[in-house]
């Protein structure tokens, strides 16, 4: 199996304050991870740390997305990274950091080709500005990553160029895990107007972690490359409530280990990125060490 090249990616950029002057924690998250002996479990052939960048709560010039202009800085750089490690013909796993490294992962995918996505996630980050008023607020990224991949939303983070516009296709697209879709406030109802490929996580359940990959694999037919997203608030908050946005019903550890092993196992996924864990709601460290032992189990 191709070596895992480990990408630490200590963004924060895509989350909102919890409250004035507050910074968001999950750019700690890489470090955590470390100290829970992640690098230890994986055993990568190489490990690139990419500086953190600057966390601003100020709006920025001619944008209505919050940090912006460095979430664009950024995903170059981790871009940069995620494209050396396939050109070395290693597996690049991102540890973040929150969702917004989506977007640079995928635009160092897209460098060598053609790419699909296998989107894990307790939503579907679906913002976008077809469903909320961008004048009445900022954007937060991490709400809205796969909106801004499939092509929806400012230009600052849609228009990566000729050929890579946008990121990845609806129709190259399965959402897996998504918990609020029968909601009667459901954020955005939009993406049921797309052909992006939805398993909520009722039906996940139904089916179980290997069949779930299958059908998931099924699906996306055309890319032979398919990048892995995996945001750990889909695990249910029982297990795992140290993210931003916690809820149940949600996956356990032993799911999203099947899962990514069921999906690896394929040969199509090339890379992966692993988000939202927040160090700060974690004091004792035992959510860490948790997430440690499951991604070094997927993954290694």
């Amino acid at each position: 199996m191709t070596k895992i090249e480990l990408i630490r990616a200590p963004s924060n950029l895509g989350l909102r304050p919890l409250r004035p002057g507050h910074i968001p924690g999950a750019w700690r998250a890489p470090q955590a991870l470390k100290d829970a002996g992640l690098e230890r479990l994986l055993n990568p052939a190489e490990i690139v740390e990419l500086p953190r960048p600057t966390y601003s709560f100020e709006p920025e010039p001619d944008t209505r997305i919050g940090n912006g202009r460095e979430i664009r800085r950024f995903s170059t750089v981790l871009a940069e990274a995620v494209s050396a490690a396939l050109v070395r013909r290693r597996f690049p796993l991102v540890v973040g950091g929150d969702c917004s490294v989506l977007l640079g992962c995928l635009l160092g995918a897209r460098r060598h080709g053609a790419c699909g996505l296998v989107h894990v996630d307790g939503h579907s980050d679906f913002f976008n500005p077809g469903n909320y008023d961008p004048a009445s607020r900022l954007g937060s990224v991490a709400g809205m990553d796969l909106a801004l991949a499939t092509g929806r939303g400012e230009a600052l983070l849609t228009d990566w160029g000729t050929g890579v516009t946008p990121l990845v296709a609806d129709r190259d697209v399965v959402q897996i895990g998504e918990r609020e879709a029968c909601d009667g406030n459901y954020a955005f109802p939009d993406i049921h107007d797309t052909v992006i490929r939805r398993m909520e996580i009722g039906r996940f359940h139904r089916l179980g972690p290997e069949a779930a990959a299958a059908e998931a694999l099924g699906a996306l037919d055309g890319p032979s490359r398919l990048w892995l997203h995996v945001d750990l608030d889909v695990l249910d908050q029982l297990v795992m409530p140290a993210v931003d946005s916690p809820g149940t019903p949600g996956m356990t550890y032993t799911e999203l280990e099947h899962l990514v092993k069921t999906l690896r196992a394929s040969g199509r996924i090339v890379g992966a990125d692993v988000t939202i864990y927040d160090p700060d709601l974690d004091p004792d460290g035992r959510h860490a060490r948790a997430i440690a032992r499951c991604i070094g189990e997927a993954f290694s």
